[in-house]
């Protein structure tokens, strides 16, 4: 490129507008950005509504993207023309009244330098590019920015890596301040947010020294340590300035001697970037961008500036320059001149813009082309509200006075707002920043060279929280690696992911991996009677207690309510061998009626047998309360009738044990015994157990007696509905009392077995007694280790078959003589000889 001042021809007042872009011609948003202002300056000059007496000028220099340059231009703008003298402007028909500069940060403090020299506002000073970064506060305030805030655009981003999930990400930015300035806000911000970086690397710089190799050795390390991360989404975050990384990649692959065809990374540009500011080679390069979101700043499409580009042409604007340079490097052909170039063809000057390809020149009006055109009638409406409010009080403008009504420029150009020929409303912030939102584009290359822009998104800070960020991923182009095919259709698409592992799901939680960014983890599984319900999770939690985890731990299930009931088998089965055992003791009951005259039957106290065989009955019938859906009677009842009723039964057993005991005591001569032989003995043992036990059972239901629980913790998919003991210790206490029973009348058969009599119990009554305690010294830790409804199928069991033992150790013996062998049953056999 070179260095190039173009001015045009001044009518009426010559009041001058200098734009500074650097220029490479080839690139064709540079070269747009210069068309974008001739046509605003066009458009106002015809405009009789906006400043009627007045013509807008402008000046072209190029910044070189360099310091000295920059000076250059910028003391040239204070000098009388033809005369290099800094601040020295003997003549006033070509001062200039603004600068717009742009559209890389880095020239602007070099031009405040100049411009602020003598701190007097005789430039405004309009930027189209990123914000200059700057804390010098007397150079700000002279800023306008026709960009949007920096921090708007990071939020974006940042908010563009939420929606898709790309939590594990790599960065490039640009060697100076504006990258420097991302990297400190952006790190942080995406920090929190849960988002964190593989590699954040430093592009090579620009450099004008003939060490080629040295740079591009430094750029393929940069980009082999992109491509080689596992990242997919990567921030080039980048002003059009650093064209570098466009103009290396057509020798990466000879030199790292890899393909850049894989297209496996999703690269995300800042607007600073225009994508076709460097026009890229006919070569790969353009494919290797291909799926590229880029942001720019939310604009609408200007009437008539496509006309405006398709009239123009190196004949007709003889005067512009740069028109001819493009012209010739666009078309690759050449004017006549003294010597043609061989390798060229003749331009016409009849070739038609429309007809180059998108990245040689896009006829579409860009973001920051966008951004000048507001810039320049920014200045304008600025200038027409001082000039009307002067006005007011003088009928003419002195032209001497111009410099003094530049100096006030600054006030309206702060407080500028209007609507643009496009209808969109444009203002600045306290700041000096444009108030507008940027807008999400999504870049498809296709084979043939040609690229479309698609609008796939957008940020309107105007708009409210929840629609602050939209964006239409349906719509949106991936690169060819997540495609698989060549996309033709969006239905081909298939959205990346990046993130450092593959997710933990449902079921497992997240596990820190020592040494790692956080979004690096492991997955473990939930423990036991925990879920997580959603990816990623940090850590697992409990159910509620009506509820159960299912086997993946990645959902809760409602627990059904459950009791032993008369429907499952095991309450039919109990049920039955109650039943049968409750008909077996009647047939004994009947027997024992029947043959109720006989020696067998009168031997053993013929009361307490017809007493103990209704209280097995009893007990027998009794444990039908512990089955079915538990109430708060049954749950008075269960415990209570089954503690009382046994005692009963026990109570006769000690009751004819005793008896027996005295009544061979009693044979002896002169023995005392014989006053306690008889019922009144038996009924007293009956009577004072019976009461001990009723007792106890009175006081339980006093203080704290049974009732309806639902026990939601012990078993893992059921509520148990059953009846809480409400007091343990009483509970205990009564099995105690029966077990204190029991022992004894085991002691007293034990001591009483050997007794000479052919119908003594006494044996029978140890082997039972042995039976039932074995029962229920086993009931404890069976009762202790079972959960929920078996609990109380272990009671009915060890009610039955203690009862059962009872009935089947004293009795059958008994009734086997009775039926089968009547002989025995005769008073000879009473006594044995």
């Amino acid at each position: 490129s070179q260095n190039f001042m173009v001015e045009s021809l001044l009518l009426s007042i010559k009041w001058h507008h200098f734009v500074m872009v650097p220029l490479n011609i080839r690139g064709n948003c540079n070269y747009q950005h210069i068309l974008a202002l001739a046509f605003a300056v066009k458009e106002i000059n015809e405009n009789n509504h906006i400043l009627p007496n007045v013509t807008l000028g402008m000046h072209i220099a190029n910044s070189y993207f360099m310091a000295r340059w920059t000076y250059l231009a910028s003391i040239e703008l204070l000098s009388t023309r033809g005369k290099f003298v800094s601040n020295y402007k003997c003549d006033t028909k070509d001062r200039a009244i603004s600068v717009i500069a742009g559209p890389n940060s880095h020239i602007y403090p070099f031009i405040a330098n100049v411009l602020n020299v003598y701190k007097m506002p005789q430039v405004r000073f309009l930027t189209y590019g990123s914000s200059p970064m700057t804390d010098d506060k007397i150079q700000t305030v002279f800023f306008h920015h026709f960009f949007p805030n920096g921090d708007q655009q990071i939020k974006g981003i940042l908010q563009l890596l939420l929606h898709f999930r790309w939590i594990w990400i790599g960065v490039i930015s640009q060697p100076s301040v504006i990258g420097e300035n991302f990297v400190r806000n952006a790190v942080p911000l995406f920090s929190q947010k849960g988002v964190c970086f593989d590699f954040i690397e430093e592009m090579v710089k620009e450099t004008f020294s003939n060490d080629f190799l040295g740079v591009l050795t430094a750029f393929c390390k940069t980009y082999m340590i992109a491509m080689q991360s596992t990242v997919n989404a990567i921030i080039l975050y980048c002003e059009n300035q650093n064209t570098i990384f466009l103009r290396m990649l057509p020798y990466v692959e000879i030199f790292v001697e890899t393909s850049i065809e894989g297209k496996d990374k999703v690269w995300i540009m800042p607007a600073q970037m225009e994508f076709t500011s460097v026009a890229f080679q006919r070569t790969m390069v353009m494919h290797a961008f291909h799926g590229v979101i880029s942001f720019t700043v939310s604009s609408k499409e200007i009437s008539g500036f496509n006309q405006f580009l398709q009239m123009r042409n190196p004949t007709s604007e003889a005067e512009d320059y740069l028109m001819r340079v493009f012209w010739e490097q666009a078309f690759e052909c050449s004017f006549p001149k003294d010597k043609l170039d061989e390798d060229k063809i003749v331009c016409t000057g009849e070739e038609k813009l429309e007809k180059l390809p998108k990245f040689v020149f896009d006829t579409t009006m860009s973001g920051q082309s966008y951004n000048i055109y507001n810039a320049v009638y920014g200045v304008a409406h600025a200038l027409q509200s001082m000039l009307s409010l002067r006005s007011k009080y003088k009928t003419r403008i002195e032209v001497g006075r111009k410099i003094l009504l530049a100096q006030k420029l600054h006030h309206y150009l702060r407080t500028v707002s209007f609507n643009n020929t496009a209808g969109q409303k444009i203002s600045f912030s306290e700041n000096g920043d444009l108030e507008t939102g940027l807008d999400i584009i999504n870049w498809v290359i296709f084979p043939n060279e040609t690229f479309i822009k698609v609008k796939v998104g957008k940020i309107d800070p105007t708009a409210s929280p929840d629609k602050l960020f939209t964006i239409s991923a349906k719509n949106i182009i991936w690169p060819t690696m997540f495609n698989q095919v060549y996309p033709t259709h969006i239905s081909h698409c298939i959205q990346p992911i990046s993130v450092c592992n593959d997710n933990c799901y449902s079921g497992t939680r997240k596990r820190k991996i020592e040494g790692k960014p956080f979004c690096c983890y492991g997955c473990i599984p939930c423990a036991k009677g925990k879920i997580s319900n959603q990816m990623d999770a940090v850590d697992c939690f409990h159910c509620s207690e009506d509820q159960y985890p299912n086997k993946a731990q990645n959902l809760c299930i409602v627990k059904t309510i459950t009791f032993l009931s008369y429907s499952e088998p095991l309450g039919i089965t109990l049920t039955t061998f109650s039943l049968f055992f409750s008909f077996i003791t009647i047939l004994v009951l009947g027997v024992f009626i029947k043959h109720q005259d006989t020696p067998i039957v009168k031997a053993n106290n013929r009361n307490l047998t017809y007493i103990l065989l209704i209280a097995l009955l009893l007990s027998f019938l009794c444990s039908l309360l512990f089955i079915g859906k538990p109430d708060q009677m049954k749950c008075l009842l269960q415990q209570t009738a089954f503690g009382i009723i046994f005692s009963i039964a026990l109570s006769c057993i000690l009751g004819k044990t005793t008896i027996v005991v005295i009544a061979f005591m009693a044979t002896k001569p002169g023995s005392k015994m014989r006053n306690w032989v008889g019922n009144r003995l038996a009924k007293s043992i009956i009577l004072s157990c019976s009461i001990a036990q009723f007792t106890i059972c009175t006081i339980w239901l006093a203080i704290s007696h049974p009732f309806p629980h639902l026990d939601m913790h012990s078993m893992d998919e059921e509520i148990v509905l059953e009846c809480n003991e409400g007091s343990a210790i009483m509970f205990y206490l009564l099995l105690g009392f029966m077990g204190f029973l029991a022992s004894i009348s085991f002691t007293m058969a034990f001591l009483a077995r050997k007794l000479p009599d052919t119908y003594n119990e006494a044996k029978f009554i140890t082997f039972s007694m042995l039976v039932f305690c074995s029962v229920w010294i086993s009931f404890f830790p069976t009762y202790l280790s079972t959960k929920g409804k078996y609990m109380v199928a272990v009671e009915i069991f060890s009610i039955l078959a203690s009862a059962s033992g009872l009935l089947v150790c004293i009795f059958f013996p008994k009734c086997y003589i009775i039926i089968f062998r009547p002989d025995l049953n005769i008073k000879g056999q009473l006594i044995k000889k």
